[in-house]
C-alpha cells in the first residue's frame, strides 16, 4: 500500500491533514494545473464521524482536508466545480465569463424544439 506524505516530519510518512482551507484549496488547485494526467480528486463522507474528507494526489504529494462544518459545504462543492470543468478540458474563469454574458444577451422566450403552431398527437384516433 502506498504511503502519500505532505511533509516529511522528521522523516515520518504519516497522513496530515491541512487545517487551512484557503491553503488546501490553493495547494490543490496548484497540484492538479501542474500534473493534471496523474492528479486525482477523492471526496468521502464518514456517517460515523460526521465528517467530510477531501483528498488530492498525484501519488507523489498527497493533500488532505477534513471538516464537521456545514458551512464548509459550499466551499467544497466550488472546488467540486471547478475539478470537474477542468477535468473536462475547459477553463472555469473562461466559462464564469461566457456565462455571465451569454445570460445577459439571450431573450426572455423559452426556446423550444417544437415550431410553433404544430401540436402532438397522443393516443388513439
Amino acid at each position: 500500500q502506498r504511503r502519500c506524505p505532505v511533509a516529511s516530519l522528521a522523516g515520518d510518512n504519516r497522513m496530515v491533514y491541512i487545517e487551512d482551507w484557503d491553503t488546501f484549496y490553493a495547494e490543490a488547485e496548484k497540484l492538479y494545473l501542474d500534473h493534471p494526467a496523474h492528479t486525482r480528486y477523492s471526496l468521502k463522507y464518514r456517517h460515523t464521524d460526521g465528517k467530510v474528507l477531501l483528498k488530492v494526489t498525484n501519488d507523489r504529494v498527497c493533500l488532505q482536508y477534513q471538516t464537521d462544518q456545514q458551512q464548509d459545504l459550499k466551499r467544497i462543492e466550488k472546488l467540486n466545480n471547478i475539478f470537474i470543468t477542468r477535468m473536462c478540458g475547459r477553463d472555469p474563469e473562461a466559462d464564469a465569463a461566457e456565462g455571465a454574458e451569454g445570460s445577459a444577451s439571450k431573450g426572455d422566450k423559452p426556446v423550444s424544439s417544437e415550431e410553433p403552431g404544430s401540436k402532438k398527437r397522443r393516443g388513439k384516433r
